[in-house]
């Protein structure tokens, strides 16, 4: 069985909601330090071309800086200006996900069905993104991992935590993408920090 072909070193993305611009050079570089090289910052967050395109700047090849609950092609078009990698979406759209992946985007589609999923890879989503994970279980992604093709990535999304993350790994996910747990508006670029090590151990301790 051929193991999921990531694009990214550390198979976590840091998910920064509600990030402003003013904020984000220190996260940002809390994120990095703990060897974090997937970020994204939600679309509904304030200003959030102004983050993105600084973070594209400022990071250059160090991380893959996405944009968030991408919902339009014309918000795929801005991306892709700004710099940014990758996009990631709350549902499954082919033709956002087309257009995203023929302006060679990466995309972490959206998805909670099996139908779904195979919709989004048809379209040219190269990763997949079970949402809200934590309503549909680990046994629904042991059920979705006997039929998707093996090399898929699949994260885990939504209500993941630093005691769950094991879990869905074992089930079959190849990652998990991480929001409120880890980073929450208003918060010190420390805490994100802590949060984000305390993620990265549990990916670790998985892993031995």
């Amino acid at each position: 069985m051929s193991a999921p072909s990531l694009p990214f070193r550390l198979p976590l993305v840091a998910i920064l909601r509600g990030l402003t611009p003013e904020q984000a050079p220190a996260h940002l570089q809390a994120l990095l330090d703990e060897g974090y090289d997937a970020i994204e910052v939600p679309l509904n967050s304030p200003d959030w071309a102004v983050s993105i395109g600084e973070a594209a700047r400022a990071c250059g090849d160090r991380a893959w800086i996405g944009g968030g609950t991408v919902l339009r092609t014309g918000q795929v078009d801005t991306l892709r200006r700004l710099g940014a990698r990758f996009i990631v979406t709350p549902n499954t759209n082919p033709v956002l996900i087309r257009h995203a992946a023929e302006a060679g985007l990466q995309v972490l589609a959206g998805f909670a069905t099996a139908s779904e999923a195979f919709a989004a890879l048809d379209a040219g989503a190269s990763m997949l993104k079970l949402f809200p994970a934590a309503t549909y279980g680990t046994g629904h992604v042991r059920a979705l991992r006997a039929v998707l093709p093996p090399d898929v990535p699949l994260f885990a999304v939504g209500g993941v935590t630093t005691q769950t993350l094991p879990a869905w790994l074992a089930a079959g996910c190849a990652g998990a993408g991480i929001g409120g747990e880890l980073y929450r508006p208003g918060q010190s670029p420390e805490a994100t920090r802590r949060n984000a090590h305390a993620f990265r151990q549990a990916l670790m301790d998985h892993h031995e």
